[in-house]
């Protein structure tokens, strides 16, 4: 699994960091998504779901892995 942010398109609600800490962190300037690690490990990939169909502006994309 790889991870697809749209940076330009977060508007820093935080339901991403909430939902999935280990994978998600907010910029401390401008709020907006930070992926800290842009293919998490098997193990985050319920939550990294579950924080992408809860972005209310759709900037995270879940890409499948091989």
């Amino acid at each position: 699994m790889e991870l697809g942010i749209d940076r330009e398109r977060c508007i820093g609600a935080g339901m991403c960091v909430l939902t999935a800490p280990g994978v998600f962190d907010q910029d401390a300037e401008d709020g907006r998504v930070v992926p800290l690690d842009p293919t998490p490990a098997p193990e985050w990939e319920p939550a990294v779901r579950e924080a992408a169909q809860m972005c209310p502006s759709g900037a995270i994309t879940v890409i499948p892995g091989n």
